[in-house]
C-alpha cells in the first residue's frame, strides 16, 4: 500500500471517525480497514470491527502501513475503498467550481454545501481530485453524501443545463449585489479558481453577482464566498 496518486483505483479515509462514516455511507465500496496498535479499543473501534465482521471486510493490523499513508501522528485507522461513480441530479440546484486548485477548500465547500442541503457539485476541469484523501479529510466525510460530476469545460455543463437552470457567476466585476438577488426555483452558483476567479466571459452568463465586503481586503476566500452564497440562497427554506 503506497501513498495516494490520482491514477489509483482506490482511495482511503484517514482516521477513526472518517472510516466509520465511510463504512456507514459507502460500505459496498470498502475494500479493507487498517488499524494501528495504538488505536484505543473504544466504542468507535468496536463498531468498526463489528461492521467489518458482519460484511466480511478484511481488517489488517499494521502500524507500518498507517505510518506510511498518514502524515498525522494520531491517525490510527484507515479505510480503503474503491472509487465510486457519481452523477449530479439535473433537476436540483448546483454549486459549480471552475478549476478549483486547493484540496482543503474543496473539502470545506463540500461540507458547507451538504450543510445547506445543496448536495450537487460540479467541477470544471482542470480541477482538484475529489478522491484525494486530503479532500476527504477536510470534507469531514461529507463527500460520501453528495453527488458530483466533472466536466471538461464550462460549455459542456452550460449546454446540458441552460434550459433548466438560472446561472449566478460570483465575480468582483459584477454589479448585482447578492442581497438583491431573487432566488429562482432551479439555479447554479458558479465560482472561479482561488487565485484568478472567473474570467470576464462570465459577465455574459446569467446574472453575475458580487458579495460586497470592505475595501480592507481584495477578496474573500473561495470557501467563505461559497458558504455566504449558500446561506443567502437557502435561508428561506432551511
Amino acid at each position: 500500500m503506497k501513498k495516494y496518486k490520482k491514477t489509483d483505483l482506490e482511495s482511503y479515509t484517514l482516521g477513526t471517525t472518517l472510516t466509520l462514516y465511510l463504512l456507514t455511507k459507502k460500505i459496498e465500496y470498502v475494500e479493507r480497514v487498517y488499524i494501528h496498535s495504538k488505536q484505543e479499543k473504544n466504542e468507535a473501534y468496536n463498531k468498526i470491527i463489528e461492521i467489518c465482521k458482519d460484511n466480511k471486510i478484511e481488517v489488517i493490523f499494521s502500524d507500518k502501513i498507517i505510518n506510511t499513508l498518514s502524515d498525522k501522528e494520531n491517525c490510527y485507522v484507515i479505510g480503503v475503498f474503491k472509487k465510486f461513480p457519481s452523477n449530479i441530479d439535473l433537476t436540483k440546484n448546483h454549486v459549480v467550481l471552475v478549476n478549483p486548485s486547493n484540496m482543503g477548500n474543496l473539502g470545506t465547500i463540500i461540507r458547507s454545501s451538504l450543510g445547506f442541503n445543496l448536495n450537487n457539485l460540479v467541477i470544471i476541469k482542470p480541477g482538484v481530485d475529489i478522491f484525494d484523501p486530503k479532500v476527504i479529510r477536510s470534507s469531514m466525510g461529507a463527500i460520501f453524501n453528495i453527488n458530483f460530476s466533472y466536466f471538461d469545460n464550462f460549455k459542456d455543463y452550460y449546454d446540458l443545463t441552460k434550459e433548466t437552470h438560472e446561472f449566478f457567476p460570483f465575480m468582483l466585476q459584477a454589479t448585482k449585489n447578492l442581497k438583491d438577488v431573487s432566488v429562482p426555483n432551479c439555479y447554479s452558483l458558479i465560482f472561479g479558481n482561488e487565485g484568478s476567479g472567473l474570467s470576464r466571459d462570465f459577465l455574459n452568463i446569467g446574472t453575475p453577482v458580487i458579495i460586497k465586503h470592505s475595501r480592507e481586503i481584495d477578496s474573500l476566500n473561495l470557501d467563505n464566498a461559497v458558504s455566504i452564497a449558500l446561506y443567502e440562497f437557502t435561508k428561506d427554506i432551511n
